[in-house]
């Protein structure tokens, strides 16, 4: 299993995609929004919410870049080259989420590392703990939902839909412009997204809040629903391969 996960991950540390939309363009957005004074408000909390919005967003990126190669190696043969080792099912689909919840861990590094270098981002040691670790579990749905795309898609439609999901669910989770300046109608639909309870809870850890309720549930739930959804395209791309 552990070399299953190593392996995994050196696979993608090579990716150039993953660079590319993980790492560098969550950092350029955030130097953007910060740079030009395109966010309103108090300089400081804006500058802290921004930065995590950005690590979240690049959170997603990794997380959904991470499976986009699945269909690839299922065409490929890989799926069926794992069905004939030692490894459970269940290992080879945790190992997967397990690989994509990893390679967050430098898009959210470098985000965060960025506020504090070039803006003087300065939170309390318990804080900055809290908020990498809400970054980094909160991943776990977007790894499963991209996931469930691999398996049940081909190479180009799985890329192009986990680019579509991402950039969506970045924009009406209210990553790139706050929720409060969305229509009524669409801030409701918004509250209900995993994104935007992702974002949520991370902010409330860097600003010393206690987790909201609502969004802890709503972020739990659809963990629950793309569980489901990559359990089922692990089903069924079992009986094609």
């Amino acid at each position: 299993m552990i070399g299953y996960l190593r392996l995994e991950l050196i696979r993608t540390a090579r990716d150039g995609g993953y660079v590319i939309f993980g790492v560098a363009i969550p950092v350029i957005m955030y130097l953007i929004f910060t740079g030009l004074g395109l966010v309103p408000g108090d300089r400081r909390d804006a500058v802290i919410a921004v930065m995590v919005n950005m690590a979240a967003y690049g959170a997603l990126g990794s997380a959904f870049t991470n499976a986009s190669g699945l269909a690839e190696d299922r065409a490929a043969g890989w799926l069926r080259q794992l069905r004939l080792t030692p490894l459970l099912p269940r290992q080879v689909v945790a190992g997967k989420v397990a690989a994509g919840m990893a390679v967050t861990v430098p898009a959210i590094g470098a985000v965060l590392l960025t506020g504090a270098l070039v803006d003087d981002v300065s939170l309390a040691a318990g804080r900055w703990l809290a908020l990498v670790a809400l970054l980094w579990a909160g991943a776990a749905p977007f790894a499963l939902f991209g996931l469930a795309n691999g398996y049940l898609l081909s190479g180009q439609a799985t890329a192009l839909a986990n680019t579509a999901i991402m950039l969506g669910l970045s924009i009406i989770g209210g990553l790139w412009v706050p929720v409060g300046t969305f229509p009524g109608w669409l801030r409701a639909i918004a509250e209900w997204t995993p994104s935007y309870g992702y974002a949520s809870l991370a902010r409330q850890a860097a600003f010393g809040e206690l987790p909201g309720l609502r969004e802890l549930a709503v972020l739990l739930a659809w963990l629950a629903v793309f569980g489901l959804f990559a359990g089922y395209g692990y089903r069924r791309a079992g009986r094609t391969v």
